[in-house]
């Protein structure tokens, strides 16, 4: 559904993308993660047509987005950030508007708005103005705004900022039930949910992709600084002796844990997974193991870890 090669943009003074390269395959929902100033809106931007760029190449549905960027419009519906709704129309004039602008006949119009409007949650406040609304249903509204036309992939730029826990996971479930039928790049600051709605991910830092995978692709990325967790009655001091002695351990930490255990979190060196040779080492050795793990990272670990400036990197 999307291709992009080498894509740049230079804007006076500095370069906010710079030779950004990834795929989006058709249904996928992709999550576009990145701090702020990363590039994410620039390029989103590009993709919907509303920006030019400095050089590379952008397809979408096979169709060049600079040469065919009427017929890219057409197959796109686009949620940026701040919502460009007009504030003194009611929510149903509004989407037959919007509706009527994307080209849909008169008939056409009034079907797909009563979908979208069903679609959305909006069926309710069809005929509120749109500026006496919370801001839920703003986004709401703008959403059902990207829909209204049928696109065939959806670019959603923050959709769930300045949302309430439950309005969050409202969007959340709406999004997550248009893969169905639309392919969805998203981008959002709020990691838990990138996590619950996304299959996969491109995270950007300073213009540039610092990784391009599905959640346990970037497991499997980040395994060198995954710690093992162990959990096991034995003397401290000899388990201090023993984690020492093992060249496959780069650090570790003990502390007292419940009863008579002590809670070993361990380092591997190159991303070693440790727990077989923990387990072989509490079986020869008698000791009782009530607990062996290997953490799981979250979205947010990873992101910090590839986010994080060089000059604070150990």
């Amino acid at each position: 559904m999307i291709e992009v090669a080498n894509l740049t943009k230079r804007f006076a003074g500095r370069t906010a993308i710079s030779n950004v390269s990834f795929e989006v395959k058709r249904g996928e929902i992709v999550g576009l993660l990145g701090p702020n100033g990363a590039g994410k809106s620039t390029t989103m931007r590009i993709l919907a047509c509303y920006l030019p760029a400095s050089s590379g190449m952008v397809h979408v549905a096979g169709l060049d987005v600079f040469r065919d960027s009427v017929e890219v419009r057409r197959r796109i519906g686009y949620m940026p950030e701040n919502n460009p709704l007009h504030p003194d129309m009611r929510v149903r004039e509004y989407l037959k508007f919007r509706a009527r602008l994307k080209g849909l006949r008169r008939r056409t119009s009034r079907e797909r708005v009563d979908t979208v409007m069903e679609q959305c949650g909006l069926t309710e406040v069809g005929k509120r103005i749109i500026g006496q609304l919370s801001k839920g249903f703003r986004q709401r509204v703008g959403l059902a705004d990207a829909l209204v036309h049928e696109p065939e992939l959806l670019i959603l730029d923050e959709p769930t900022i300045g949302l309430d826990p439950n309005q969050i996971r409202a969007v959340r479930q709406l999004i997550k039930g248009l893969a169905n039928s639309h392919t969805v790049l998203v981008s959002t600051h709020i990691l838990p949910e990138a996590e619950m709605t996304c299959n996969r991910f491109v995270l950007l830092y300073e213009g540039r992709i610092q990784a391009a995978d599905t959640p346990d692709g970037l497991q499997r990325l980040m395994s060198g600084h995954s710690q093992v967790i162990a959990e096991i009655a034995a003397p401290q001091a000899d388990l201090e002796e023993c984690w020492m002695q093992m060249g496959e351990i780069e650090h570790f930490d003990i502390s007292p844990a419940q009863g008579d255990y002590f809670r070993c979190a361990l380092t591997p060196r190159d991303g070693l997974d440790l727990r077989p040779l923990i387990f072989e080492l509490a079986r020869s050795r008698g000791w009782i193991l009530r607990e062996l793990t290997r953490n799981r990272h979250s979205l947010e670990d990873i992101f910090v870890q590839l986010t994080k400036p060089e000059s604070e990197e150990e």
